[in-house]
């Protein structure tokens, strides 16, 4: 298996003319769990650099590794446990039914459908398609959404054409920065949507990435860091036209940006508003001020781990999202710092040590949360929410959070 290749070029543009904003070293694939207890070996890891593009302003990965290495069929990311993206769906939901006018026999297409989380929303009222290569597709298709178990390509493309129709509403949901060949996903999406038809995609944002230090967002499964000046330039290469964007509060800040074939709908004030807004954020020295502050949070995060182990008390992990292994990695946390980390009953991670470590996943218990004296918050973009159903199950003790400016929440 061809684990990797080099990017040379704008994934989008195609130029040349690419500068080195970020490198946070080597770094596993951050969903890829081996069981406790297993003898540590070789594992690969794969260096972490973003790029930014001086002529179409987007932020990539300069090393492409293999879709299939990132995403197994055992991939154990499940969108439906984060309330947070629940939420979310829903809302999407409401929203099209409020501002489009579909109807109960247009189909809805979810690329990257995962467990179904988002399609449940819509399949009481819509016709609709999944499409996931993971095994946990099944779980979609056992709610009555019928999904393809396979990764959207052209093929793909093609298939659904010719055995259900054009979408109305095509939706890619933190999954639009994962996939590779986009020149061909986007001719995909193209040859799948309807004429007046919507493609609905959210990524996680560029802009808070470099304002807030969120350097745990970067790991190989993101190809690709959005700004709607990136976004703008791709879609119109394929003949498509942004008319509406809006902030959304999944993955610590992120975009719902809508797009169909040109001059069908209305171009809201929202674009022109996010396009100058982002001007003064994609330039040289705001990237450098960016690489300083993530090397500051480090050692910020570092310094208060060590007074914690000094007076020789015990840290735990909450949560094992895939930018933990980044943060964890990064900054150089191993077992002997963080003893181990707390996942909810029903995780696929628990028994499993966190990628790039021999720190173990374990179940969460009230008992068991007792015996530390902090926990590290991982998703501490929902922090309020954590916190508040920590104390609710009886944690007595502190709270680390790393991001964005590291501190200790009592």
């Amino acid at each position: 298996m061809n684990s990797s290749k080099l990017v040379t070029t704008c994934q989008i543009c195609k130029s040349k003319n690419l500068n080195s904003i970020l490198f946070l070293g080597y770094l596993p694939p951050v969903n890829k769990f081996i069981k406790v207890n297993t003898k540590p070996k070789q594992e690969e890891s794969y260096p972490a650099e973003l790029l930014f593009c001086n002529n179409c302003k987007l932020v990539q990965l300069s090393l492409v590794v293999n879709q299939k290495i990132l995403f197994p069929i055992e991939y154990p990311y499940t969108s439906s446990t984060t309330k947070i993206l629940r939420q979310n769906f829903h809302n999407l939901f409401l929203k099209i039914q409020e501002n489009f006018k579909f109807k109960s026999s247009d189909l809805v297409i979810d690329i990257g459908s995962n467990d179904g989380n988002l399609l449940s929303n819509f399949k009481d009222n819509f016709k609709v398609l999944g499409v996931t290569p993971e095994s946990i597709g099944k779980i979609a298709i056992k709610k009555g959404i019928p999904t393809i178990l396979n990764y959207f390509n052209l093929k793909t493309a093609n298939l659904i054409i010719k055995k259900y129709k054009r979408a109305k509403i095509i939706t890619a949901t933190n999954v639009f920065a994962h996939m590779d060949n986009l020149d061909e996903i986007m001719k995909g999406i193209k040859k799948c949507l309807d004429k007046n038809g919507v493609f609905i995609t959210e990524s996680h944002y560029l802009i808070p990435l470099l304002k807030e230090t969120q350097y745990d967002t970067v790991y190989h499964e993101h190809l690709r860091y959005y700004s709607v000046t990136s976004l703008k330039k791709l879609f119109f290469k394929h003949g498509l036209q942004i008319f509406d964007v809006e902030k959304i509060p999944t993955h610590g800040g992120s975009i719902r940006v809508y797009c169909s074939y040109k001059n069908k709908f209305k171009v809201k004030k929202s674009v022109k508003s996010f396009l100058k807004n982002e001007k003064k954020y994609l330039n040289y020295n705001f990237f450098r001020k960016f690489e300083n502050n993530v090397v500051l949070s480090k050692l910020q995060l570092l310094k208060i781990l060590s007074n914690i182990k000094k007076s020789n008390l015990r840290i735990a992990g909450i949560s094992a999202p895939s930018r933990a292994a980044t943060l964890i990695n990064y900054v150089g946390i191993e077992k002997k710092i963080v003893e181990c980390i707390f996942e909810i009953s029903g995780s696929y991670k628990i028994g499993s040590y966190l990628p790039g470590t021999l720190i173990p996943v374990v179940e969460e218990t009230k008992k068991d949360l007792n015996k530390y004296d902090y926990l590290l918050i991982f998703s501490w973009h929902i922090y309020k929410e954590l916190k508040h159903v920590l104390r609710k199950k009886g944690y007595r003790g502190k709270f680390i959070i790393p991001l964005p400016y590291p501190k200790i929440v009592t």
